[in-house]
């Protein structure tokens, strides 16, 4: 088992060698010959034509990550212009788990507290009274994997694929079970503390990080255009690098995850102090104005020392808030539970409650990014640390008002060209 309690570096590394192609769509007035479809058809023969492997396309993104020099870039942005077709050229960057934080402990009563049935937060974000489960909802949680033979998921319907060459599904490291947990995991156990906001929805554990905690954006890509290709409403990942600028590949990402119905939400980052007058900010792929970032409460609903803040000028924002510190979910097995704290806990918390609210009212994409926002509890803290809010749980529905079947997303060709985020 790796060492959680080991540091991790988060600082943005590029992987050397490797470099990432963003195909864009034309803006109006351009040519339409390179629409969604063209994704699909006509740009891997583009890549194939100029000598790259197709193994690192993800045609549901529009994404490719390719071994390459500078001369064969450089002949693929020449085609790419000659043909009316937008594109970006980045390098690959390695990213990790954000590591377990820690923080001044708060002095006051805790407003929440675990209890022997329940977390605190459960609690705070009104999961443990919810009639809703997330039943028929898909949740993908992009992180080190899980753990399959963890008791408490006995039954549950669970979809693992690992991204990581030379490593299985199976969760070596701690960090992916603790927030499949939180998101997914069971809201009551006999004789022990219940922990996860979503206990119905169907789950999809992407390996993208492997036993060492890190992962580079290959995996991360592949893991998403995994999840969509599974339909899944919600992609969580508690996972990211301290780089202000935002990546190319998540903008790419997170909007065709909308357009296609897919939310992705994603840890804003503990590289905060704010008990020593250091603000942080948010990293990548938070930062992307398509992906819901996440900051971290404690048991208060006070802002969370570690907890990334929204900094002026360009770069990402936080969008909304949830239970982040003292945070107790399962692990591998044989300790099955752990509690540690990060924005990375707080991001299960809201993909839980966007699993229940898409079962309420049938909302998907970019409708389930304003509905998440707007039945958020307003915090008396800065927009900057909390944005909307607290996720909130729906309330139950009336009993003449049945919920109402989960919308499925239009047609690739039908979908409007862009979409409201952050940013």
């Amino acid at each position: 088992m790796f060492d959680p309690d080991k540091p991790l570096s988060t600082a943005a590394v590029p992987v050397p060698g490797r470099f990432v192609v963003v195909f864009d769509r034309p803006g109006p007035g351009a040519s339409a010959r390179f629409g969604a479809r063209a994704l699909q058809d006509e740009v891997p023969g583009m890549l194939e034509a100029q000598g790259f492997d197709l193994e690192g396309y993800f045609p549901r993104l529009g994404v490719a990550v390719v071994d390459a020099e500078s001369g064969q870039l450089g002949e693929l942005r020449a085609r790419c212009s000659s043909e009316g077709l937008p594109m970006h050229i980045v390098p690959e960057m390695r990213y990790r788990i954000l590591p377990a934080a820690t923080g001044p402990e708060a002095s006051a009563a805790p407003a929440f507290a675990d209890t022997p049935s329940s977390t605190w937060g459960l609690a705070a974000v009104l999961a443990a009274e919810s009639v809703y489960t997330g039943a028929g909802v898909r949740v993908a949680v992009l992180d080190t994997g899980f753990d399959a033979g963890h008791p408490d998921f006995a039954g549950r319907d669970v979809t693992t694929e690992s991204f990581i060459d030379g490593e299985d599904s199976h969760d070596g490291h701690g960090h992916g079970t603790h927030c499949i947990g939180t998101s997914c995991g069971p809201r009551a156990l006999d004789g022990a503390r219940g922990y996860g906001v979503a206990p119905g929805a169907s789950i999809y554990a992407g390996k993208v990080l492997g036993n060492d905690g890190s992962g580079t954006d290959s995996g991360i890509l592949a893991g998403i255009d995994w999840a969509l290709q599974h339909d899944c409403h919600i992609v969580s990942m508690s996972l990211g690098a301290d780089v202000r600028q935002v990546h190319p590949p998540y903008v790419a990402a997170g909007r065709r995850a909308l357009e296609r119905g897919t939310l992705i939400i994603a840890a804003a980052g503990n590289n905060a102090r704010r008990s020593a007058g250091e603000p942080g900010f948010v990293g990548a792929p938070a930062n992307s104005p398509y992906i819901m970032a996440v900051g971290a409460l404690d048991s208060q609903l006070a802002v969370a020392d570690f907890s990334a803040r929204t900094l002026p000028g360009r770069g990402g924002q936080v969008d909304i808030a949830g239970p982040g510190v003292g945070i107790y979910s399962s692990w591998p097995m044989p300790q099955r539970y752990n509690t540690i704290s990060g924005t990375s806990m707080a991001t299960p918390h809201a993909a839980g409650v966007a699993a229940l609210l898409c079962e309420a009212t049938g909302f998907r994409g970019r409708e389930l990014w304003a509905e998440l926002a707007q039945e958020a509890q307003r915090l008396e803290r800065p927009s900057v640390d909390v944005a909307a809010g607290l996720v909130q749980s729906p309330p139950p529905a009336a009993p003449e008002s049945p919920a109402p079947a989960v919308q499925e997303p239009a047609p690739e060709d039908e979908s409007p060209e862009s979409y409201y985020g952050h940013g």
